[in-house]
Formats: C-alpha cells, structure tokens, sequence
C-alpha cells in the first residue's frame, strides 16, 4: 500500500497518507470478524446470479419501496436469485439516481439503512460507488463554491483554453463547466453533465475519504461493491485522461484495504470501454477487481441474433481467457443505461454497427452519441429495452411466441458464459420500451427505466397466458437449471466450438472444475432449422453412449460410432449433460 501511495502522490505525501490508511485499517478491523474469510477461489460459484434493479423498481402501499422490492423478491425470486444490485439509492438530483447528494445516506424516498440491512438477510446485496463525480447540489460542491475548507480542493478547475482534445468523452457535451465561486469565475471538469461534478483523487484527502466510504458500505451490507465509470477517476492535461496508472493503482489500494478488513467482499469496475482497455482492470489477476463488466457481451450477442450469423461472437468469445481462480466476468446484457456499441467497435465493421443502430431506431429505441476527439460524434449506446431490441414491438407479423424465443436464445448465451450473470429487472419481465416515460423526460435513457406497481406486476404474473408469465417463467426456469449445474461455476473451463458452416449455432462447452460433469450449450441463433452432426470427440466431450438436454429432459442417444446428430429448431436451446 506505501508503494501504490508513494507511487500516486509521492514520497513524502505518500507516507503520511499511509499513516492515515492505517488508521483506517485499525477503525474498521471489526468487520473481518464478521464472517470467517473465504478461500478467494471460493467466494463466488454457480449458484451466484446478481439482478439489477432500481430500489423503487416495484411500488406500491404504505411500505418503503425498498421494503415493497423485498417483498417482491422473497416471493418471486427466492432461491433462484441470491444477489441484488440495488443501483444507487442515496439522495440525488439528476441520472436517476447517478448524481449523488450523499453517499453515506439512503434516499428517504426509497427507506432507510434499515430496509437494506433486512434485504441483506435474505440477498446478498452489491452497492453503487459513484465516485467518479458528485452532484452539484452536495455539502462538497456547495463549500467548494463558497470557498470553504476542506472543500476548496475536492474538484478540478481547469483553464478552458488548454488543449483538451485528447480527452476522452463519454457524451456529446462540454467537458468542462463554468461556476461562479468565492474566489471569482472557475471552469470545473464535468465528465458526464453539469450536474456531476469530478472529484479531485489528486487530492489524497478525497482518496481517503472514498475508502472510508468503501467500508461503510460494507458495515451496511455490502457484499460487492460497483465503481462506476471508475476509469476516468485520474485527470491528467495532455492525456486521455482515462485508465491512467494512477486510477489503477488507487483500485489495486482499495483491494487491499477490503482484502484485510472484509476479505469476501468483491470489487466490480464498469468500463463501458473496448475489451483490452476494460479487462486491464483485473490487474494481475488477483490485486485489482475480482469481477470486470463485460461490456462487448451485450452488442456482440445482439448483432447474432440480428443477422442469424454467430461469426463474429464466436471468434471473440473464442479468444477470451480464464483470468485467475479469483477473478472473473460480470456478464450482462441489458442494464439501467443501454447497450454500449465502443466495445464492438473493432469487433463489427462500420455497417454492422450501422445496422445495429437502425434496428434500434425502427424498433422504438433511440441511440446517445459521444464526442470524438476530432470533433466528429459516434454513436456511443443503444438506449431500448433488450426484448424491443431483438424484435419490433409493432410487427404484427410474428407472433410473440417467437419473439420470446428469440430472447430467451440470448439470454441463454449469457447466463452459459464463463462468469456471473448479472440479469436487469425488466429482462426477467420481457418488458417493452416505455414510450410514454420517454415523452415525459425526454432522455433516451427512460425507455429502459420504467417502474411498475405491484399489484399490476402480480395480475400480470398470475396470468399464465400472459407475455410477462411466459418470459418469466421460462427465465427462471433457465436459471434454476445454471445454479444446479457444477459445468456453470464461474471458473469452470470454458470452450467455444469453433466449426465451419455452423455459424448460426453459437456452442459452448463448459467442463466442471473437478472434470465429473460437462454442459455443451447449443444455441440456435437463426430463425431456420439448423443441422448439428459430429462425434461427441468434435465437441470436447468425453465418450458416453447418451448426452441429456437438462432443459427438457430429453435423451440423446449416440449411434455405435458415437456419432451425435442433432435438428436443432429455430432460436432453440439445449444444454446437453454429459456426467463421467
């Protein structure tokens, strides 16, 4: 840790920095006592499954939202879901929820401290940092502006008519913000609005005070913890001003702050980022976060499914390595925000990309762009639901029994992949872009973002003919079967098929880490019935006379040769078991 801050901040600031790290240590030691430490290779397994949801997802009566979601939960989703991310719930004033107030408090509109603490005794619970930046109207920005201590430093005035141009932008706004403070005019950075305010970590101050908040988040029932938009945390003129040295090295402090006071507690960094830049935040593997977004996952699996042509995930997901037996990927598809495009770039051409963005527009979506640095814009997310995304809600010439299909195929190459799946609320639902929202707000954003009643949320579910039962049912379904299987744990070995002429079959072979069990997934991509032959040897599989689709208890019988031959229908799914 001396190392890491002598390396941020220098020598001498660097040792005194430490001393007060120390201090940290010592203040929040009781937590390791908690619970006993787990082997790192142990703390996460098959059965983890993370759904995102906002804390006033489900609303309705007289108790707190928070309280109204956990009762939701308990009686949906109980013993098939064991994690929560609850998306930031303290005070706030624009981004739903993304500009912050004050991280140490919860949203009174939402409950309290206690709510989540209860929610925490039935789900695991992974809490939103949003340190990147804070709102303009929190006791930071608001001292920071009057000229008082100790806020004078907490932010980043910067002369505008220095080169900003290499900076890398996120949105199609101004960099910088200008504010009238105490001390006359300051044009401050702002990296996602005016309303989110960049802290200063060149601040050790300000350090110090996150990794204090890092803590308290865990005394609170944190079991993982989300940096958000953490590469852009250091700000140097000149650079790129993202993934600098510097924020790694202050993530790689952060690990080792929670190693020694909550060592099960995992760290997760979002990077909506090109693959080689996002998978750097692993570090070596074992000092930086134990799981990474997987943010080339969404597109990828989008434009498959699109076209009916696999290629292009194939090869990616081919090329993917393990990275340690303590770290691994947050795969995901939809979230709060959208599908981000950046990560595919280099992957799909530029008409692929185009194509991608046409869809979303003919489906009901809208598409947010970004600022590049020679002043040109690129579409930077796809902001739709991932059930509109796939199908157009008003085509009235497929019938919906074949747009839930198609999704559940997706949703399927998700939760095979090597990692954790992270599930949005409205992904379980097979929820529709909500129009009206987006009317009222105008932010492309909202479509993805809508928030249901409770009693509607039931009527709903307990018709057994309707979209929301049917998606439902079948999604949980799909995850009752990955959190029963060894072949799914996180670390489990992981192939992808690579053979020629199958490029609308998207397969994965998963072997358990004890090599007993194997799942070879089967994913039908395209909308015409596929023909899949080969000997069980083709597959990675070991000899066996009979493979079993653990989806539909259905039987497969090898002939003599051990010759497998498969008709595998439109957008369908097996996960064939093979048990030594």
């Amino acid at each position: 840790m001396l190392e890491k801050l002598e390396f941020v901040y220098g020598p001498q600031t660097g040792r005194a920095t430490y001393g007060k790290v120390q201090e940290l240590l010592e203040k929040y030691a009781y937590l390791k006592d908690r619970q006993p430490a787990l082997p790192p290779a142990q703390r996460l397994s098959e059965k983890d499954v993370i759904l995102i949801t906002y804390g006033d997802q489900v609303q309705g009566g007289q108790a707190t939202p928070l309280q109204t979601l956990h009762r939701w939960l308990e009686a949906r989703l109980k013993g098939i879901i064991n994690t929560v991310h609850i998306l930031p719930f303290y005070p706030y004033t624009s981004d739903d929820g993304f500009s912050v107030v004050d991280y140490w408090q919860v949203d009174p509109k939402l409950g309290t401290w206690d709510d989540l603490r209860a929610l925490h005794s039935d789900f695991r619970l992974m809490f939103d940092a949003v340190v990147n930046h804070i709102s303009a109207s929190s006791e930071w920005f608001q001292g920071f502006l009057r000229g008082e201590e100790p806020y004078v430093n907490y932010f980043l005035p910067t002369d505008p008519g220095l080169d900003l141009s290499q900076v890398t932008r996120p949105r199609a706004l101004p960099l910088l913000t200008r504010f009238q403070t105490a001390q006359g005019e300051k044009y401050l950075w702002t990296t996602f609005s005016e309303d989110q305010l960049d802290i200063n970590f060149g601040n050790p101050e300000v350090m110090l005070k996150i990794s204090e908040l890092l803590l308290f988040y865990v005394s609170q029932g944190a079991d993982l913890i989300r940096l958000d938009a953490i590469g852009y945390m250091w700000k140097e003129i000149g650079t790129s001003s993202i993934h600098l040295p510097q924020t790694h090295a202050i993530i790689q402090l952060w690990r080792e702050i929670l190693d020694k006071c909550a060592p099960n507690t995992l760290l997760v960094t979002e990077t909506n980022v090109p693959h080689l830049d996002n998978i750097s935040y692993f570090g070596n593997g074992r000092n930086e976060a134990q799981m990474v977004y997987q943010f080339t996952l969404p597109p990828l699996v989008l434009n498959a499914l699109l076209s009916g042509n696999a290629r292009h995930l194939k090869q990616w997901a081919g090329g993917l390595e393990k990275v340690s037996n303590s770290s691994t990927f947050f795969n995901f598809l939809a979230s709060h925000d959208g599908v981000g495009v950046v990560p595919a770039k280099s992957i799909l051409s530029e008409a692929e990309v185009s194509e991608l963005v046409k869809t979303v527009e003919n489906h009901g979506g809208k598409v947010s762009y970004k600022n590049n640095p020679d002043g040109s814009q690129s579409p930077y997310e796809l902001n739709i639901t991932y059930f509109d995304a796939l199908s157009d809600p008003d085509e009235s010439s497929e019938d919906d029994e074949q747009k839930i299909k198609r999704f559940l195929v997706s949703q399927a190459i998700m939760l095979v992949m090597q990692g954790v799946p992270g599930i949005y609320f409205h992904s379980l639902l097979g929820s529709h872009n909500w129009q009206a929202g987006f009317e009222q707000t105008g932010r492309n954003r909202t479509l993805n973002r809508e928030k249901l009643d409770y009693d509607q949320l039931e009527s709903l579910l307990s018709d057994p003919t309707s979209h929301t039962t049917l998606v439902f049912n079948r999604y949980t379904e799909l995850i009752r079967q990955r959190i029963s299987r060894p072949a799914f744990h996180p670390n489990a070995n992981q192939q992808i098929i690579q053979r020629p002429g199958d490029d609308a079959l998207f397969i994965v072979l998963r072997t358990a880490t004890n090599g007993q069990e194997q799942v070879l997934a089967v994913n039908n991509v395209s909308g015409s019935k596929q023909v899949l032959q080969g000997k069980a040897k083709d597959f990675g599989l070991s000899p066996q006379h009979s493979l079993t689709d653990v989806l539909s208890d259905q039987t497969y019988t090898l002939d003599e040769s051990g010759q497998l031959s498969l008709e595998i229908e439109p957008y369908h799914v097996l996960w064939l078991l093979s048990v030594k």
